[in-house]
């Protein structure tokens, strides 16, 4: 007699069911576990567009501009640092490059703080207020630089209002220098810095200031050891920003200062070096130098602010 034979079983002719097909094996699950308590999953997955666009974008370019920096048609691979450091016309616009950005940033953080902290609430023409402040940001320092010439040049606006009124014998220099490129610095920066400062403090909990209040602690007392204390972090990475920001100027200490002179900022040796002797390695050195001195001013003001600060850097909220 023939041996009845079994129905296949569902899920195929292996026998299988799918759901036995498609679970993973106990060593793929610890391994998934163990990558997902060390915070690694498929999600980061969608980082690879993002870190492919930096590594492009980003790091070979500062790779290959170091390396090019080693590589001066004389003097050894430390040719050109010597030679940058050995010129006192070169040397020296490191100095005045720090003598704009520094006081630049500082001027701009200490202006944003007492507006964005009176501008927290609501207000009426808040709104419209807040759009005049930041207004300089669509402008351009193009713009703001003609701006500066036509209201603060010797047959400005400025100057016309001080002639007339017998304030001054002859026009006040304000542009061509060192304070026009100031001036502009502080407008294209400040923007930035606002809006920054502006955003901590929105996310410093209100609740702290009433609670101090209800205690007694008046207006100066509640800002110096609740509101300042916690905006800390905040203000000190609004400074570096705005510092490498101004660290950065170009057009400004062309259009509104002396750029053979008082306002040679290293950003214009670095082009003179690039397009006017096409010494790309002294270039290259030059962008090197200006990304080391940005570094030690922003690892100073962290580390200033580590010492000022052990809290969270959240924000202050909860």
């Amino acid at each position: 007699m023939r041996a009845t034979e079994s129905p296949p079983r569902a899920g195929g002719p292996t026998g299988e069911r799918p759901a036995e097909r498609r679970s993973p094996g106990p060593a793929r699950v610890a391994l998934r576990h163990r990558l997902a308590e060390r915070g690694i999953d498929r999600q980061l997955l969608l980082l690879a567009p993002a870190a492919l666009f930096v590594l492009v974008l980003f790091v070979y370019p500062f790779g290959y501009g170091v390396g090019l920096s080693f590589q001066p048609a004389e003097g050894g691979p430390f040719g050109a640092y010597q030679e940058f450091f050995s010129d006192p016309y070169q040397r020296d616009t490191i100095w005045t490059t720090l003598k704009l950005s520094l006081p630049a940033a500082l001027l701009n953080v200490a202006a944003s703080v007492p507006i964005a902290y009176r501008m927290r609430g609501r207000f009426r023409g808040k709104r419209l207020l807040t759009t005049v402040l930041v207004v300089p940001i669509t402008l351009g320092t193009v713009l703001t630089a003609q701006g500066l010439l036509n209201f603060l040049g010797p047959t400005g606006w400025f100057n016309r209002i001080l002639l007339g009124v017998g304030l001054a014998d002859e026009p006040v220099r304000l542009t061509n220098n060192y304070w026009g490129v100031f001036f502009s610095i502080v407008i294209t920066g400040f923007p930035f810095a606002f809006l920054l400062v502006l955003s901590y403090l929105s996310g410093i909990d209100p609740s702290l200031e009433r609670a101090a209040a209800t205690l007694g602690a008046g207006w100066w007392q509640r800002f110096r050891r609740i509101t300042l204390p916690l905006l800390a972090p905040g203000l000190a990475t609004t400074f570096c920003l705005t510092f490498v920001l101004a660290f950065s100027v170009f057009p400004s200490a062309i259009l509104v200062g002396d750029p053979a002179g008082t306002t040679r900022v290293i950003s214009i040796a670095a082009y003179e070096a690039a397009y006017v002797r096409y010494d790309y390695p002294m270039a290259a050195t030059i962008a090197v130098l200006m990304g080391l001195v940005e570094l030690l001013v922003i690892a100073a003001v962290l580390g200033w602010r580590a010492l000022l600060y052990t809290g969270s850097t959240a924000g202050g909220k909860g």
